[in-house]
């Protein structure tokens, strides 16, 4: 039949009886090889569950004991085991707070992305939504405009004052605040206003009407005084208002 395992208060009883002779405890791996008296040549084999709680458990009594036999004292070794024992013991300690460190390093990383990300969309909802013709690469001048040569006359002295404002300022001239192109839609007025800008050599920003109404109170004049501080940056432009 097999010997049944000793439990923890079983081994302690038996040090508090004054029946363990001598003993050695690894105190890395908990290893417990002790003996009973009388039975010097059995040793007794047990895996303390905690070293710390045990020597403070059995301290007190070993003392005791061997300052009353001193003739005859309990002999013992505590053996501080290998620094690779320790480290097995760490180790998996170590990859957990590695591996939770990384998941919290990705999950601050996306949070920190997304809250950016929400604040430039609300940063950005009260600014102009423009097109600037300086992005493109093609210049649209008024050789891509067919026909409407009246138009193109009409507009030539403005993309001469564009190019040359100080001749007109010394007559004391001022050049228009705006032109008004009518007519139905397809009739090229978007392309005209591009000409005339491609011309001067100057920014063109367009952007439709539709975009300055919004449901939002406030959001709308928002989006004009940004269109007109943009070109003002970038003065002399042409800003082009579609309907």
């Amino acid at each position: 039949m097999k010997k049944e395992r000793p439990k923890y208060y079983e081994i302690v009883e038996k040090f508090d009886r004054n029946e363990i002779s001598s003993f050695s405890l690894n105190l890395s791996s908990g290893a417990l090889v002790y003996y009973e008296k009388g039975e010097k040549s059995t040793p007794h084999k047990y895996t303390v569950p905690n070293v710390e709680l045990f020597v403070n458990d059995i301290h007190d009594t070993v003392t005791e004991y061997n300052l009353a036999h001193s003739d005859e004292p309990i002999k013992y070794d505590y053996e501080k085991g290998t620094e690779s024992s320790w480290l097995i013991n760490v180790l998996p300690t170590l990859i957990l707070m590695v591996v939770l460190g990384v998941l919290m390093f990705v999950m601050v990383r996306r949070m920190s992305a997304s809250i950016s990300g929400e604040t430039n969309k609300t940063l950005s909802f009260g600014k102009a939504r423009i097109k600037n013709a300086k992005d493109e690469k093609r210049k649209t001048t008024f050789e891509n405009v067919a026909g409407a040569d009246e138009e193109k006359e009409e507009l030539a002295e403005i993309v001469e004052f564009l190019r040359n404002p100080a001749k007109f300022n010394e007559l004391g001239a001022r050049i228009p605040k705006g032109v008004l192109l009518v007519g139905p839609p397809g009739t090229g007025k978007t392309l005209l206003a591009r000409a005339v800008a491609g011309e001067a050599d100057v920014p063109f920003f367009s952007i439709s009407g539709s975009d300055f109404v919004e449901m939002y109170v406030g959001v709308g004049a928002s989006r004009v005084r940004d269109l007109f501080d943009q070109a003002k940056r970038n003065a002399p432009a042409i800003i082009f208002i579609d309907e």
